[in-house]
């Protein structure tokens, strides 16, 4: 582990390399309206830094790459099935794990196991997609995050936490029969990618405990919340990540995970329960029709593989001080150009903030998506909106739901670019900011009926 992290370089080296495009601003305005403004309906061979998401977009190791070879792609009974379950025990401590294809499909297959039509599943701050599976399982999702998440300019270490207190009141208010269960996000994505502290999980679970409730974890980024934890949180200092994984993972009765974040690789899901069989049984039972049998659920052993392996990469901490200070890095250079970010940056990516970006612009006009437009067309870079856009409508009212929080997400692949993109990407803001009082809001030209962000079409508000 290095002393002075601020001299760390990339703790791997590169062996194969992938060219990218640049293109020229004229064509970028071309490209970017022939798209509907939406930046999901850009072909990534258009795109010179990719920062719409870190979700399959890592770079895998030779270790994986290896793994991939020795894929056994039986039907039934795979031994890479067989291996993630001991990876999985090894490093969580639970012993009931099913694969499936992605995070999502691991929500769609746990949820309506645990929902009753109006019951409440109260989170930290649940992201876009846990909050359509919700919505789908007909539960209705609470966020119950601290208020210091909203304030972005000052600094708090775990902006993930939850409020206890409106938690427990909420729970004792509604009833604990009419909450399904409580769901820790760890690092907190709509917060800012902010972690929660040790403490703050055991008093959730103490709470759940208390009023008889499930606590599950969306485990998508475990070791970077374990790593915050260290290095912010008195008394896990000289603890290794292994250990404050386990510990985290002790206080929840199960997980779902989208594999394409800390377990590095392109593709998979995870749903793993640590000893409610009967629950586990249940869950086979829903995956074998939607994703696929018990020990493949819906991928190929080859991916699995990969899968653990890179649970098993992921707590390197070497790699993870190396990830953390990349993000922390862009970060630092933003705010030191006066632009408003989440602060601390996140895990896994750095958070602007655009109402402050972009005060002119009303929020149902999508700031937020407004600079990230802009932002294609200075650099070609493609970063995505965490705000009212995504937000959408309130399934009962229609209304526009304008989030407290309206971000430009900058997020960071894992392993694939190295700290000369952050330059470029922060000299792209900069520039952007330089001239903000020019940039327009938009209006929806197509508006789907959920999850919207991903195949809307928008023009500029004139």
């Amino acid at each position: 582990m290095y002393d002075d992290l601020t001299k760390m370089a990339e703790p791997y080296k590169i062996k194969m390399v992938e060219p990218l495009k640049i293109t020229t601003r004229e064509e970028r305005i071309k490209l970017i309206k022939e798209a509907g403004y939406n930046l999901f309906l850009l072909k990534s061979d258009d795109v010179y830094i990719d920062l719409l998401t870190d979700s399959g977009t890592s770079a895998m190791s030779d270790y994986q790459w290896a793994g991939i070879m020795l894929g056994d792609e039986s039907y039934a009974g795979s031994r890479n099935y067989l291996h993630l379950c001991e990876v999985i025990k090894d490093i969580f401590g639970y012993n009931y794990v099913v694969p499936t294809h992605q995070g999502r499909g691991a929500e769609k297959v746990l949820f309506p196991l645990l929902i009753k039509k109006g019951q409440y599943i109260l989170g930290n701050m649940h992201f876009d997609t846990t909050k359509a599976h919700i919505e789908l399982a007909e539960g209705i999702a609470v966020d119950m995050v601290i208020k210091e998440a909203e304030d972005t300019e000052n600094y708090h270490p775990f902006k993930g936490n939850f409020d206890l207190e409106a938690l427990e009141n909420f729970i004792k208010d509604k009833k604990p029969e009419n909450i399904a269960f409580i769901l820790a996000t760890v690092t907190c994505n709509s917060a800012g990618g902010q972690p929660v502290s040790m403490e703050n999980i055991k008093e959730v679970r103490r709470i759940a405990d208390k009023y008889g409730l499930k606590l599950f974890f969306d485990a998508a980024r475990f070791a970077e919340n374990a790593y915050f934890i260290k290095q912010r949180e008195k008394g896990y200092e000289n603890k290794s990540i292994k250990e404050i994984v386990r510990e985290m993972f002790s206080y929840g009765d199960g997980f779902t995970m989208s594999a394409k974040k800390d377990a590095l690789v392109n593709i998979g899901g995870l749903i793993a329960i640590k000893d409610d069989e009967e629950l586990f049984t249940k869950v086979k039972t829903m995956l074998i029709p939607m994703e696929g049998f018990v020990t493949y659920g819906g991928l190929a052993g080859r991916d699995m593989e990969a899968m653990a392996r890179g649970l098993e990469e992921v707590l390197d901490e070497n790699y993870l001080a190396w990830r953390i200070n990349q993000v922390k890095y862009l970060g630092d250079k933003l705010r030191d150009a006066g632009i408003p970010i989440q602060y601390p940056a996140g895990g896994h990516a750095v958070f602007i903030d655009g109402k402050k970006f972009l005060p002119h612009v009303p929020q149902e006009q999508f700031p937020s998506h407004a600079i990230c437009v802009e932002l294609y067309i200075e650099a070609g870079i493609r970063a995505v909106e965490v705000g009212a856009l995504l937000a959408g409508r309130d399934p009962v009212i229609k209304k526009e739901i304008l989030p407290k929080l309206d971000f430009v997400r900058l997020t960071i692949p894992r392993r694939v670019y190295t700290n000369s993109h952050m330059d470029v990407i922060a000299e792209a803001v900069k520039r952007v900011y330089a001239r903000r009082d020019k940039i327009k809001g938009y209006r929806f030209t197509y508006e789907p009926p959920i999850l919207r962000h991903f195949t809307a079409k928008l023009e500029p508000v004139e």
